[in-house]
């Protein structure tokens, strides 16, 4: 016990005096949205040649790294979150289509823009995305300082700087969330919303201090490092547009204020990233190398700083934590418009559940897909039995109408301008009020109003006004006419609907409900004194069931996942324009599934199949195939090969398989076949293969921001005869 005490008693004086003599180093980070990468690489040397960082400090992208470096990542993990980060996705809040509500998969994604609605005025968003994505991200790695809100004591000392938006003064963060923290300084304006902290509007700290060397001094550091990966003015002859312009006159004080930093600073790197923007996430790779280059001419100046030091704490290897905690509490704040049950339950959490930080995350998109929240927080409280509290922060947003807009082509509808008006909270908590108004060749409208009970029992209101004209080869009017090609029909549908539904997992959905149909279709090509031929002019009474499933990943080009509508119609009153109605009922159902062999290559199959039960009065009630569209209504179904509306009978069988590969980021290349079978009664033999009508195509597609750009080029072999089909645009 002697030997050991005068062993400390030697050793201790030895240890306080290296600690007093040798120098403190700090790093500081710049700003500089994707050229920050560049920073990993004066990282990955700093930890070969051995420095201890006393202190780190940063901005925007440099805050991002440098927090990441201060709570335990060595430089080469960081770089390996990088590498296998998808960050535009991130960036744009780009969440998996199996979190969207069943509502949203049916009748939203038909827009390219977006724009809130505030007191009946239309304006602009904040920002391209909420930052959810981001903050869920920053909440997975930064797991180990959930218990500490006091940047100076993290395994390495930490500031971050952001801007007051209301006084456009810095903000120095050195406590409290560190998430939250990160999330503010690198709060890019117009890429991602401000966040509201401590009572203040924090954007990007870029804007006040993009490079704070004076407060890294002011923490008695002896030697500090500073890495630059800012950008530079433009000179004169290239300052040839309005942006150019704008953004040179917004960075004279950050670079100004740069500037005299830099002269602070006792080593000084600037990876040469002239080239690259703030926003060149893709190009990752690059960017990396440049840093690495960079740093490894500074290997020698590293190399004598580390021998300065002699005394050094060893740095604790930190790893992703993916432990599932156990939640034995939920504490919930911030909810006004929306319930507790309905936050919990769009969430999927519920208390004795056991979630790592990841499976946090899917949950949180969950709500944050509802698009009822501007942002949720969230942090894990560890209790006495080692459980977990979770406790949630939500923020509704204020903004709960939208105007959204669209355009379209296509042969049948031809042209169409869509602006849709989307309010929440119109008549009741959990109601969704969405209004499409399609203007152009074919005026129509699409009206929807739906209270969302989730797993309870939920109700709504459909109305639809649907009107094209065709010169078509309508095959219940021309097959009666030897004599004519094609007819030039007039079609107008009005229908309402009420329904009760419930779905289940976003992927289901269960409704019954009844309708009342007003149909009108007409043709001048056949007239009797002058007057044109009414194929029908009659109210209908229904009722209906339906049962839908979708699973797929994407609406236009799926890659994987599975699709089905099921629905049944019960025609049980009629004006009667002919006076010889009879009540009958019609079954139509459509299955699909999407599969990738690779990533390029993906195979989808279509089922579909329709059947009338009693005889029906009037012709207008077959199943038509033919023509191309997406947007078809009542019993029209497309069919590669044939004009539209070309087949017709009581009942029809249809297989559609789809080849389809997709070759750059955004271009497709398809094969398409079909076949189907068109009956009295397709299902009275088995016959299955009896008199099979057959189509095929070739297409391109481009899937632009505003939808698809699609040029196909079909053919039938049944009668040697081919289409040119082309359509621009989501579908609606």
């Amino acid at each position: 016990m002697k030997n050991k005490l005068l062993l400390i008693i030697f050793i201790l004086p030895l240890i306080v005096f290296g600690q007093q003599e040798q120098p403190k180093v700090g790093l500081v980070l710049s700003g500089g949205g994707a050229k920050g990468f560049a920073h990993v690489g004066v990282l990955k040397e700093i930890d070969k040649a051995g420095i201890q960082l006393d202190y780190i400090g940063g901005t925007s992208m440099g805050a991002v790294i440098g927090g990441l470096y201060a709570v335990g990542y060595s430089g080469v993990q960081i770089e390996d979150i990088i590498k296998n980060t998808n960050f535009i996705e991130l960036l744009r809040d780009q969440l998996p289509r199996s979190t969207s509500t069943f509502f949203e998969k049916e009748f939203a994604e038909k827009s390219a823009i977006t724009l809130p609605v505030n007191k009946g005025k239309i304006g602009l968003p904040k920002a391209v995305s909420k930052g959810q994505s981001v903050l869920n991200f920053l909440y997975e790695l930064l797991d180990s300082t959930q218990n500490n809100s006091d940047f100076s004591k993290l395994p390495t000392p930490f500031y971050c700087i952001a801007t007051d938006v209301e006084t456009g003064g810095e903000v120095l963060l050195e406590n409290g969330s560190l998430p939250m923290a990160l999330r503010s300084s690198s709060s890019f304006p117009t890429l991602l919303n401000p966040v509201a902290l401590d009572g203040k509007l924090l954007v990007d700290g870029g804007v006040a201090n993009n490079f704070p060397v004076s407060i890294m001094k002011s923490k008695g550091i002896d030697i500090v490092i500073g890495v630059d990966v800012e950008g530079r003015l433009f000179e004169k002859d290239k300052l040839n547009s309005a942006i150019t312009i704008l953004n040179q006159i917004v960075s004279y004080q950050m670079y100004n204020k740069s500037k005299a930093e830099k002269a602070k600073l006792d080593v000084y790197i600037h990876p040469g990233i002239f080239e690259y923007n703030v926003v060149d996430f893709d190009k990752k790779d690059q960017i990396l190398e440049i840093g690495n280059k960079k740093a490894k001419e500074f290997k020698e100046i590293f190399k004598e700083i580390a021998a300065k030091q002699i005394v050094k704490k060893k740095r604790k290897p930190l790893q992703i934590n993916k432990e599932k905690k156990l939640i034995t509490k939920i504490n919930l704040t911030g909810i006004k418009d929306y319930t507790r049950a309905y936050v919990l339950g769009k969430l999927k959490i519920k208390v004795n559940d056991s979630l790592s930080r990841q499976e946090i995350s899917e949950r949180i998109n969950l709500l944050s897909a509802t698009k009822n929240y501007s942002k949720i927080e969230y942090n894990l409280l560890k209790r006495e039995d080692n459980s977990y509290s979770l406790n949630l922060d939500v923020f509704e947003s204020k903004a709960n109408a939208t105007l959204s807009l669209g355009m379209h082509y296509d042969i049948l509808y031809r042209s169409g301008l869509l602006a849709n008006y989307s309010q929440k909270h119109l008549f009741v908590n959990n109601d969704v009020f969405s209004l499409d108004v399609i203007l152009g060749d074919n005026l129509r409208y699409n009206l929807n109003y739906f209270v969302d009970n989730g797993f309870y029992l939920s109700y709504g209101f459909r109305s639809n006004y649907n009107h094209f004209r065709a010169n078509s080869k309508f095959n219940s009017i021309v097959s009666q006419n030897p004599s004519i090609s094609s007819i030039n029909l007039k079609y107008t549908d009005i229908t309402n609907q009420f329904f009760i539904q419930t779905t289940f997992d976003r992927k289901f959905a269960i409704g019954l409900g009844i309708e009342n149909k007003h149909l009108l279709a007409s043709t001048e090509t056949i007239s009797i004194d002058n007057q044109k031929t009414v194929i029908d002019n009659s109210n209908y009474l229904n009722a209906f069931g339906y049962l839908k499933l979708d699973t797929y990943n994407q609406k236009y080009f799926p890659t994987k996942g599975y699709f089905a509508d099921l629905n049944f119609k019960w025609y049980l009153l009629s004006s009667d324009y002919h006076n010889d109605f009879n009540s009958f009922a019609q079954a139509k159902g459509t299955f699909g599934f999407a599969t990738s062999i690779n990533n390029k290559f993906t195979f989808q199959m279509t089922n579909e199949a329709g059947f009338t039960l009693n005889s029906r009065s009037s012709d207008i009630f077959d199943f038509y195939l033919g023509g191309y569209n997406k947007n078809y209504i009542n019993t029209f179904v497309s069919f590669y090969g044939y004009d539209f509306a070309e087949l017709s009978n009581n009942s029809f069988i249809k297989s559609e398989f789809n080849f389809r590969y997709n070759f750059g980021e955004k271009h497709y290349a398809m094969f398409i076949a079909n076949y189907g079978r068109l009956e009295d009664n397709v299902f009275k033999d088995i016959d299955i293969f009896k008199d099979v009508k057959s189509g095929y195509a070739l297409g391109y597609s481009y899937n632009t921001f505003f939808g698809p750009i699609e040029i196909k080029y079909s053919w039938t072999p049944d009668i040697n005869q081919h289409y040119w089909l082309f359509n621009l645009g989501f579908w609606f």
